[in-house]
């Protein structure tokens, strides 16, 4: 009722309080707090909190206080492991090497990967490519060690990248035919001062000489190679002579005579040399016979030239001392070469076309509108690509023990598998192999709050 009537009417529950009252839209006390309580949430986090103190943070605080006590773990010695490391000389060539890997595999890796990427937008069959560059990230690091141990291989016949190197160079400079030919003992020839093999006794023109060499494998032959012959006897300037395998299948014959069986030698460039100049050049026939002209008067010494003997180019030493580190790193960017691919691929399909297609009609070129639109609009995925990549880096281990041999694993060393060795590689210095691990943590957490803090900044 309204005050004229002298009565008031009863008021309405307001929907708050019905809500308060217990359907289930507020917490209980008129707090106003909406979904589960905090207790809930903490019971179903509470595996994932566990499995993350079990395998994560008590290997940290248990590393942090290993690393204070000696290799058998029975004495204390504060910091003594850490001032040891610092002056053991095996640490310092891994800490160059992790520099080395910092600074020049994440850049090589990034720019790969922008490569590919803008690649993949303007050919055919872009999905096939990505998938070709990406799949060698379903490898593990192990099985992509052995793959390029045996890459890296110094026998061509075995190692890729020599083969391709040695066919390269064979294709431009021919290899020597005879490089492991050498003398019979007690043949007319001694080795000579300038490489290859020339005549112990000097010959005048008109005069024949043979010329007996083994150490050749007869089905290594040249194609053609006929059964020597003597060759005939020259003019008066000229030198002839054979030169012949002196070896017969199954044995027998006569050392220093052409025996039936014997093959000539094709090829062979033969010199007639008078005063250390060449005078005149031949090659050999097929049956090995040659024919020096227009030699003149006087003495002569026939020389086998050193062209002859050369060995083949074997390729490069990839796994030596001086290239393991960069081999190494061409295998990482084999592997993640596809990552970085992908994520800076999903970087260019995020910008807008309108900025690209403005600077093109602002007369820009394509390298221009690359260099000046699209790399400053992909800083921040290149960004992240590299510091990911720096992080990964940092741990390098498994590449490094797999493709170095043991012989230069020293020169390839890394802070992770210097832990590695130090602890359980045969050192057994588990207070030196944690101080180890500390300080690689040390390196790799600025770069973790520096992704950390990126992705909270693009979240916001």
């Amino acid at each position: 009722m309204t005050e004229t009537g002298g009565t008031t009417p009863p008021a309405t529950p307001d929907a708050s309080e019905g809500a308060a009252a217990g359907d289930g839209t507020t917490a209980p006390g008129g707090t106003g707090r909406l979904g589960p309580p905090s207790w809930l949430a903490l019971v179903f986090l509470l595996p994932a909190l566990l499995f993350l103190g079990a395998y994560l943070v008590y290997p940290i605080l248990f590393s942090a206080y290993r690393s204070l006590w000696d290799a058998s773990g029975t004495e204390f010695v504060g910091l003594d492991n850490y001032l040891k490391m610092f002056t053991t000389p095996s640490t310092f060539v891994a800490l160059r090497n992790n520099v080395i890997w910092v600074v020049v595999a994440p850049i090589v890796v990034t720019i790969a990967g922008l490569i590919f990427a803008v690649l993949t937008e303007r050919i055919r069959w872009s999905t096939a490519f990505k998938i070709v560059i990406f799949m060698p990230m379903a490898i593990s690091f192990l099985a992509s060690g052995v793959i390029f141990r045996l890459v890296y291989e110094q026998d061509p016949e075995r190692g890729l990248a020599n083969a391709v190197i040695t066919t390269v160079q064979d294709t431009v400079s021919a290899a020597a035919a005879y490089p492991d030919a050498n003398p019979r003992p007690g043949a007319p020839l001694a080795e000579a001062s300038g490489g290859g093999y020339e005549s112990t006794e000097e010959v005048s023109p008109g005069e024949t000489v043979f010329l007996p060499l083994v150490g050749v494998q007869a089905d290594e032959l040249p194609e053609g190679a006929e059964p020597a012959a003597e060759a005939a006897v020259g003019g008066q300037d000229e030198l002839t002579g054979t030169v012949w395998l002196d070896f017969t299948r199954g044995g027998g014959g006569e050392e220093g005579a052409m025996d039936p069986e014997e093959l000539g030698l094709p090829g062979l460039e033969v010199q007639a040399v008078r005063d250390g100049e060449v005078v005149a050049t031949a090659f050999t026939e097929n049956d090995g016979t040659f024919l020096l002209e227009d030699v003149g008067g006087g003495q002569y010494t026939i020389r086998l030239a050193a062209d002859n003997f050369t060995e083949p180019y074997r390729g490069v030493t990839w796994l030596g001392p001086t290239l393991i580190t960069p081999a190494i790193i061409g295998a990482y960017l084999w592997v993640w070469a596809g990552f970085a691919m992908v994520l800076i691929a999903a970087g260019l399909a995020a910008i807008p076309r309108e900025a690209l297609e403005a600077a093109r009609v602002d007369g820009a070129t394509e390298w221009q509108v690359f260099r000046r639109v699209t790399v400053p609009l992909l800083s921040p995925v290149l960004l992240v690509v590299f510091v990911t990549l720096m992080i990964y880096v940092l741990k390098i281990f498994d590449l490094v023990l797999v493709i170095a041999p043991g012989s230069v694993q020293a020169d390839a060393n890394v802070l992770a598998l210097q832990m590695w060795r130090v602890s359980f590689g045969g050192g057994n210095d588990q207070g030196m192999g944690s101080a180890l691990a500390v300080f690689l943590l040390v390196l790799v957490v600025p770069a973790m709050i520096f992704q950390i803090r990126r992705f909270r900044q693009e979240s916001q």
